[in-house]
């Protein structure tokens, strides 16, 4: 049974989210979904219960039959969602982000984000017109270094078992000329043996900017989820607070997979 949490404030970019992955999981038999919210006071416990029930019933008319729902007072999300994806031994945890101002990525994408910082377990990062039409291609991003050691093979196996998609995994690289190294080699060899069910293709490109050949590279392949794999909290950070990293983030027109070792 594969768990996957699904955090809902009832806003447009939290339903957006829960709804496209209603319709990823739907017919999946072996997906447990949990719609967990955290509330403040105490006089908003009854209105959430309804706004959960109620979200359950459309999510469940959608397809999805293993459905639960959990709420707890509390006001700090991200540590309430980590214990929660301990307890549960979540498969995948799945939250919208939003908005293209500075105010709303500060307000809205924050929380996502930091919970896609820490290694819990895979955050799928779902933009607010995302709309779900299948996963038939999935692109993971690697820099090919060190990949045996920094690659989390049991959750993206696990990710990549519900869907069976195409995989292409593409490496972006200034330094990438006619011929492959030796090193990179060694490298590819160990993705090919590790996903050899997925018969993944691969792709060397030669450019300095990541996120728009990302981006291009989704739309001409009609990639329908992009994997990533920080290496580290640090790094994470750091690249998301890049201004080019967040247009992957905030711009993405596909869903975003930030998967630790």
């Amino acid at each position: 049974m594969k768990t996957v949490i699904i955090p809902v404030d009832f806003s447009e970019t939290s339903l957006n989210a829960a709804r496209y992955a209603a319709q990823m999981l739907s017919g999946k038999l072996d997906a447990h979904i949990v719609l967990y919210n955290l509330y403040e006071h105490d006089d908003e416990y009854d209105t959430v219960v309804n706004y959960l029930e109620s979200l359950k019933k459309e999510l469940e008319w959608k397809g999805d039959k293993d459905i639960e729902i959990m709420l707890e007072k509390g006001d700090d999300l991200i540590d309430s969602l980590e214990r929660l994806s301990y307890q549960k031994t979540a498969t995948m945890v799945v939250m919208g982000i939003a908005g293209k101002s500075p105010l709303k990525q500060a307000l809205i994408g924050s929380n996502t984000l930091k919970l896609a910082e820490r290694d819990v377990c895979p955050v799928l990062i779902v933009p607010p017109e995302a709309k779900f039409k299948g996963i038939k291609n999935v692109a993971l991003a690697s820099d090919f270094e060190d990949v045996k050691n920094i690659t989390p093979v049991t959750y993206l196996k696990a990710v990549l078992e519900f869907f069976k998609p195409n995989l292409h995994i593409v490496h972006v690289n200034s330094e990438i000329h006619v011929a492959l190294t030796e090193e990179l080699k060694a490298e590819k060899e160990f993705f090919v043996n590790t996903f050899s069910e997925y018969n993944p293709e691969f792709y060397f490109i030669t450019t300095y900017d990541f996120e728009d050949t990302i981006e291009q590279f989704t739309t001409d392949q009609n990639i329908d989820m992009v994997i990533t794999v920080p290496r580290n909290h640090t790094f994470f950070q750091s690249v998301f607070k890049s201004s080019a990293t967040k247009k992957l983030a905030f711009h993405s027109v596909v869903p975003v997979l930030a998967a630790h070792e």
